[in-house]
């Protein structure tokens, strides 16, 4: 479903884009991001939280 959390670990970052792979998912396949999406902590190796179409670190909760 779309409002589902979905789980991501930082694969690699190479210059303005991330590739990030789904937590327990079945296939090896990466997701490439643009690194603007994503939080400026971000590093490799970054457990990712994607929901309500927004990235964040696992952990840290979103302040707005």
């Amino acid at each position: 479903m779309l409002l589902d959390k979905i789980y991501y670990t930082v694969n690699s970052l190479e210059g303005d884009y991330a590739y990030l792979r789904k937590d327990g998912g079945e296939s090896d396949e990466l997701k490439c991001v643009a690194r603007a999406l994503l939080p400026p902590e971000t590093s490799e190796g970054s457990r990712l939280v994607y929901e309500m179409m927004e990235y964040s670190l696992e952990g840290i909760a979103n302040e707005k």
